[in-house]
């Protein structure tokens, strides 16, 4: 995760006092370049002072000169060569030799930087297609040499090996070139890098005497470091934290994607590693008294998946821990729905669905089914909102009174036409707008326990993946059934005990979060009130205790349709309590736990 340091003079200075900066919340994992340079050297057989003498004397003693004559020297191996210019001419200017390498030098050279190519320090010849390069005593010793060291420092003159001060290098591309389509195995391998990362660790290892720099953001900050001559420790620190942390992700995705190209169809391996960016600090967590920050995974299967740790945040105060959960839980069960429909979620809990071909109908009606809880929450839709919708959002007065204007803490959906979040913006100054691709399926879900994780497939089955069986006498009516696998897709995205009452794609009620099933069964039911009258009834799961009592509940308040997961011994209990009062029974064979 690495982060950018500052890129301002008096921000250079406080991140070499070691202060940590607002710029860490911008950061990026890898180069976006879509090509990549030659890199990577491997050992020769001859030492470096054999390989001198080989080449004659001239050249020898040439090489030589470079090595020891004490000048500072930067090592330069870039993919992004992205402000290379202003690198490269900043450090000539403070006096520093630049070695490169091939496509590095040849940019630097058309910049008007002087620049010696690594193999005229090496005394070796790219090959093997630009595999082989910098593996070498002579790049390797003057990066890995302690300065504190007398016998390094003689080793180093007794080989003619000059010290480096400054390593530049970023890797070849590879998270953008397995992540932008389809590529073959052969190509996803070539794209592997392995000079850039040994370079990068070797002075990471040495950052008291080498300062590693592994982003071009990077760059001001450190031009401002050497300006000042500093030896602040703290801010080779950092940039060497910055650069483990880099090759770390880099090693993630490609161990991801081997994993993947070896073990198709196996979710999960004997182990694996998340590569998490930094994307905001919190201003606090679920509690006042937490400090929180929040994380975008940047897994290669979570590339393009959509979802709210990617969405667009076009207005509104900064989101919260609390926000960023909730936005979640709405945006998760909207993307559930073909049809145009709006949820409203409040503590993480869908209080409102509705469905219609209008969605201004859906959105009204998904306030109705609990407008007390609705205020103060987060509405979704899985459409554009559009100038009408935005105005009756901003409009929209509370069903309870019919004189409140309703406020809600976050809107998010899929677009906005211009004058559409324009006119949404005017609401509050405060209203978080988010913009979000669509949930993608068939994601890994991660889950922390203390002392470790818990992971599972995404719960992604929608009511056409599963076959509801009648298990009553009186088989449902064709708007019973719909009405049922509108309820139970709603169920799905409660947290259990889960209750809904539901009919005609409008959410009536729903009980939620009880130890005790029935006391959710009994809150739906004051919620749906009289409307719950010849509508479908979802659980996610059976009732263990008294299922007959339950149903028989339900039955007696008007309930046409319930869907259950069935399996359970009472099912014969709740069969004959529904044939006593012609309800309708179907069993879904699938429970869905929300926790």
């Amino acid at each position: 995760m690495p982060l950018h340091l500052l890129s301002s003079p008096a921000a250079a200075a406080k991140l070499a006092a070691g202060l940590r900066a607002a710029p860490f919340r911008r950061c990026h994992s890898f180069a976006t370049a879509p090509r990549h340079p030659d890199r990577v050297s491997l050992a020769t057989s001859l030492s470096p002072a054999a390989a001198a003498r080989s080449a004659g004397p001239a050249v020898a003693a040439a090489q030589t000169k470079l090595r020891v004559s004490g000048k500072k020297q930067v090592l330069i191996s870039l993919s992004d060569k992205t402000d290379l210019a202003y690198l490269g001419n900043g450090l000539q200017g403070l006096g520093y030799s630049i070695i490169s390498t091939g496509g590095t030098a040849t940019s630097l050279e058309a910049a008007g930087v002087s620049v010696t190519k690594v193999e005229e320090v090496t005394n070796f010849p790219e090959m093997l297609d630009g595999r082989v390069k910098t593996l070498h005593p002579s790049i390797h010793g003057g990066i890995l040499a302690r300065r504190d060291q007398e016998h390094h420092l003689k080793a180093l003159k007794d080989h003619g090996i000059g010290t480096f001060d400054v390593v530049v290098v970023n890797l070849y591309p590879f998270y953008d070139k397995v992540t932008s389509g389809t590529i073959s195995f052969e190509d996803g391998i070539e794209n592997i890098d392995i000079g850039g990362p040994t370079m990068i660790r070797a002075a990471a290892k040495n950052h008291k005497d080498v300062l590693i720099v592994v982003d071009h953001n990077d760059y001001p900050a450190l031009l401002e470091y050497l300006k000042g001559n500093q030896e602040d420790q703290q801010f080779r620190r950092m940039l060497a934290w910055k650069a483990f942390q880099h090759v770390a992700s880099y090693d993630a995705a490609v161990s991801e994607w081997l994993w993947k190209q070896s073990n198709k169809g196996e979710m999960f391996p004997p182990s694996f590693t998340v590569p998490l960016e930094l994307k905001s600090t919190l201003r606090y967590g679920e509690n006042p008294h937490q400090n929180a920050a929040f994380y975008a995974d940047k897994s290669l299967s979570l590339v393009g998946a959509g979802g709210i740790a990617t969405a667009i945040q076009h207005h509104g105060k900064e989101m919260s821990y609390n926000n960023y959960l909730d936005a979640d839980a709405a945006w998760n069960c909207v993307s559930e729905f073909d049809s145009p429909t709006c949820v409203v979620v409040k503590h993480t809990n869908p209080c409102g669905v509705a469905s219609r071909q209008d969605i201004l109908e859906a959105y009204r009606l998904a306030v109705k089914g609990d407008p007390v809880s609705a205020f103060g929450g987060i509405v979704a839709f899985n459409t554009t909102i559009d100038e009408d919708l935005a105005r009756e959002i901003r409009e929209f007065r509370s069903p309870t009174d019919g004189q409140t204007r309703m406020f809600y803490e976050i809107v998010v959906a899929p677009g906005y036409t211009e004058k559409g979040l324009e006119i949404l913006q005017g609401k509050s100054k405060t209203l978080r707008i988010l913009e979000a691709k669509i949930s993608g399926k068939g994601m890994l879900s991660l889950r922390q326990v203390n002392g470790g994780w818990l992971a599972q497939e995404s719960d992604d089955l929608t009511p056409e993946d599963i076959t509801f069986t009648s298990g009553s006498e009186r088989a449902p009516q064709e708007n019973e059934l719909a009405d049922a696998k509108f309820a139970w897709l709603c169920a799905k995205h409660v947290k259990s005990n889960a209750i809904v009452i539901a009919k005609n794609n409008c959410m009536l009620g729903m009980g939620s979060g009880q130890p005790n099933r029935r006391e959710s069964l009994r809150i739906a039911f004051r919620k749906a009130g009289e409307e719950a009258k010849g509508a479908a009834l979802a659980s996610d799961a059976f009732f263990p205790f008294a299922w007959n009592d339950a149903v028989e509940e339900a039955c007696q308040n008007g309930i046409g349709i319930i869907a259950q997961p069935g399996g359970s011994i009472r099912d014969e209990d709740a069969v004959a309590c529904c044939n006593k009062y012609g309800v309708s029974l179907v069993f879904t064979g699938v429970r869905h736990f929300k926790h």
